[in-house]
């Protein structure tokens, strides 16, 4: 049981880092598509106002968030697959 959870661990870490890659070439494409623009506004860019700053800080977390959610639980599913147990 234990192999498992370590196994489990260290495939969230991983799903960690992916997810965050993953989640940021879909925000760059859907704000692209949204905004019309190549670039998302960065929080310290002075010609952007808040209004969008926070627009696209609120979908690239959302983003994130849903990434993380679906490579987490479909990790946990096949964990289940393998060795019978659901990971804690």
């Amino acid at each position: 049981m234990q192999t498992d959870q370590a196994l489990y661990k260290t495939f969230t870490m991983a799903v960690t880092l992916t997810s965050g890659m993953l989640a940021g070439a879909v925000f760059q494409k859907v704000w692209k598509l949204a905004a019309h623009e190549d670039d998302a506004p960065d929080a310290t860019d002075e010609e952007r106002a808040w209004a969008e700053i926070l627009m696209a800080a609120a979908l690239q977390g959302a983003l994130l968030g849903l990434t993380k959610a679906i490579l987490n639980r479909g990790g946990a599913k096949g964990v289940r697959k393998l060795t019978g147990t659901w990971p804690a």
